[in-house]
């Protein structure tokens, strides 16, 4: 036998040697002796003739890799996993055990999940690309009589750039989609815009993690992460062995973000000896709710181009915009351009999504960043990352397609598309008002407005006997807290210390997404147990 051959057949012999019968078959059927085999491999078919009842699991919690472990979600942790519980058994047995029968889940910005209504014109054009069977000449009649002429040509324009929805695409995004984002950016910031620097992703947060895992080289590089932060940061910092170097927003003046905080963090980590490269803005904020002025973003800037850092800025909820006069939206990139050529070379990486504004089309998956200033090489590298994965789902995509190009002002899908969209608007900027307004009557809390974004983030002061019960429970007293919640009124909600918060202080984020036809009952649900709460452990 030939030398290449006996070392194909040993490499054969160790992928199969997890099964003795399979082990023994193999060797009858190739004619090879066990005393012609390696040691190693002989011990190998030793070890696998063992009773399986000596069978040792390879993978435990001991031995996967530690950096998962040390992964922490707050909006999907303990209490979303309670809040399944509790609906699993009011589905099997009522609302007997409950003072409720439904779950309201207030811990994540799923907006469909609470029932905001779909957009109608995204999801015929949707409907369309998945079964271009429609658009044929035999069935056009029931077509038209179902879908406006807007829609169909839209399918029809998106089909003939893509192909089949069920097709791999340009692993960077479909060209076609990538050039309306582009426009879509121009016209937004009055400055150019090119599509070869956009990438379209798996909804905001997996280019997120691409961009992040592209930055961090090794284990002592630092990312300043805002706190409180969308525990996607910390998370992601923790699963690729990164550094968090938090800078604190300031809650007594409406989560404001103050230079001399960013200042003091960054000397404090760089005094550490950690290679801190990259700054996280969350604007409109995440859980807090505030939106950035201008001038508080040029400071960010130039903080950023003076002390050599990368500007990623998280902008999902840029049309989640409730105090327009006072505190409108600006991007960084529009920021950016306007302040010269000074800062030309600063890098800056911005994100947008489908899931939040009043798309909230979460399930989709679709999304984009915007790569300024970025070395070509590094362009490159980005690319290879995104070919790994082949490319960002289609139907996701095509979503970021309607959400940058919608109907316009004449079209015939226009009327309709502008009264959903100014409906689900004014309901969430109802309900924020609402919901803020409850909080803030509740003894010992206080919450500030949302500027923007759908959450609110409420300060709690809890009795020192509520502390000590959760001491003796192994909870954070906001935790505690907030389960409590859970089990009394079926309202989920987040602990603050899920996404980070002052030494001392506790809060708890909420959406106010739950349907306003249901928020009377439900603050009414959350004003009685709070009082109630607090006669217990007063």
């Amino acid at each position: 036998m030939s030398q290449t051959l006996y070392k194909g057949t040993l490499s054969y012999i160790r992928a199969f040697a997890c099964s003795r019968t399979t082990s023994v078959r193999f060797l009858k059927r190739t004619y090879i002796k066990p005393s012609k085999l390696s040691g190693i491999f002989a011990s190998n078919l030793t070890r696998n003739s063992m009773s399986e009842s000596t069978y040792s699991k390879i993978l435990t919690f001991e031995t996967i890799n530690p950096h998962i472990k040390n992964v922490e979600y707050a909006v999907r942790g303990e209490l979303a996993i309670r809040a399944e519980e509790i609906k699993e058994e009011l589905a099997r047995n009522g609302s007997g055990r409950f003072g409720f029968d439904t779950v309201v889940n207030c811990n994540i910005g799923n907006p469909q999940q609470l029932l905001q209504p779909p957009i109608t014109f995204f999801r015929q054009v949707a409907c369309l690309t998945e079964y271009p069977d429609l658009l044929l000449p035999e069935n056009r009649d029931r077509v038209n009589a179902l879908f406006p002429s807007d829609a169909i040509e839209r399918a029809q324009l998106l089909l003939k750039q893509i192909g089949s929805v069920g097709a791999y695409s340009h692993s960077q995004g479909i060209p076609f989609i990538r050039k309306d984002v582009a426009k879509f950016i121009e016209e937004r910031d009055g400055f150019p815009s090119d599509p070869n620097n956009i990438f379209l992703t798996q909804g905001a947060s997996t280019g997120v993690q691409n961009v992040l895992q592209l930055i961090i080289a090794d284990s002592n590089v630092g990312i300043m992460i805002p706190i409180p932060q969308y525990p996607l940061y910390s998370a992601t910092l923790s699963l690729f062995d990164a550094q968090p170097v938090p800078y604190y927003l300031n809650e007594e003046e409406n989560w404001s973000l103050d230079i001399s905080q960013l200042t003091s963090s960054l000397s404090k980590a760089r005094d550490k000896g950690l290679d801190v490269r990259a700054l996280v803005i969350i604007n409109p904020g995440n859980p807090t709710g505030q939106c950035l002025t201008e001038q508080n973003m040029r400071e960010i800037i130039d903080f950023c181009h003076q002390q050599h850092i990368v500007l990623l800025a998280d902008e999902v909820y840029q049309t989640n915009i409730y105090q327009p006069t006072e505190r409108p939206f600006h991007s960084f990139k529009k920021v950016l351009r306007s302040m010269g050529s000074k800062y030309d070379q600063l890098e800056l990486f911005s994100f947008h999504s489908v899931s939040k504004g009043m798309i909230g089309e979460c399930g989709r998956r679709g999304g984009y960043y915007e790569c300024t200033g970025i070395d070509k090489q590094v362009m490159d590298q980005l690319y290879k990352v995104a070919s790994v994965g082949l490319c960002p789902n289609v139907p996701g995509q095509i979503m970021v397609d309607l959400m940058v190009r919608s109907p316009k002002r004449g079209d015939k899908s226009y009327p309709l598309f502008q009264k959903e969209i100014s409906s689900i608007y004014e309901s969430l900027r109802r309900r924020s008002i609402k919901l803020s307004e409850l909080f803030n009557s509740l003894e010992g809390v206080t919450c500030k407005d949302a500027q923007g974004s759908m959450y609110l983030f409420p300060r709690i002061r809890l009795p020192v006997n509520a502390i000590e019960a959760a001491k003796a429970a192994g909870k954070q007293p906001d935790e505690f807290y907030c389960l409590e919640m859970l089990n009394v009124t079926g309202v989920c909600v987040v602990p603050g210390s899920g996404f980070g918060q002052e030494d001392g202080t506790w809060h708890f984020r909420s959406t106010f997404l739950p349907p306003e036809e249901l928020f009377d009952g439900f603050c009414e649900r959350l004003k009685n147990f709070h009082r109630e709460f607090l006669a217990k452990y007063n």
